[in-house]
């Protein structure tokens, strides 16, 4: 069992949110997984936001960059999981007006394409549904899917 002093966890903490962008919830993780007392997580909590090792709204802001440009991950995808991280509404708001629509279509439209290179199916509709439930699973809307697969409502 480790047992840290506040310096210690202090130090370890602030190389740890150096190394990525860092929020809240990914550092109260770290320190129950060293058991640090939750008074001492507050104390921790608090001096490394004083120093800016963690910024939530640029936290926020770096998220929805890297899973919108490198995982290609559609706008409720990123919104689900920067909820899950419980970070504060208009931080998420604000870091997803940063998503370009027209970017983000395109990164939909390479992505159906890629797929559906490798999607087999019995017919055409089995094959869109594939690819729907594809989409979908990357944070796409349903509206944006359909717009994209060329299916009217």
């Amino acid at each position: 069992m480790n047992t840290f002093t506040y310096e210690q966890a202090l130090h370890r903490l602030a190389a740890y949110c150096s190394r990525a962008e860092r929020c809240c919830c990914d550092i109260r993780r770290k320190m129950d997984e060293w058991k640090i007392p939750v008074e001492q997580q507050n104390q921790l909590l608090h001096q490394l936001q004083k120093e800016k090792f963690i910024d939530e709204e640029r936290y926020c802001k770096a998220f929805v960059n890297d899973k919108s440009q490198y995982n290609r991950w559609g706008i409720h995808k990123i919104r689900f999981e920067l909820k899950k991280r419980q970070l504060p509404e208009p931080f998420v708001q604000e870091a997803l007006r940063g998503i370009d629509p027209e970017e983000n279509r395109e990164r939909l439209r390479l992505l159906i394409e890629q797929k559906k290179k490798t999607v087999k199916g019995k017919n055409e509709w089995e094959i869109r549904q594939k690819l729907l439930r594809f989409a979908a699973s990357r944070g796409f809307s349903l509206d944006e899917i359909e717009g994209e697969l060329g299916i009217e409502n």
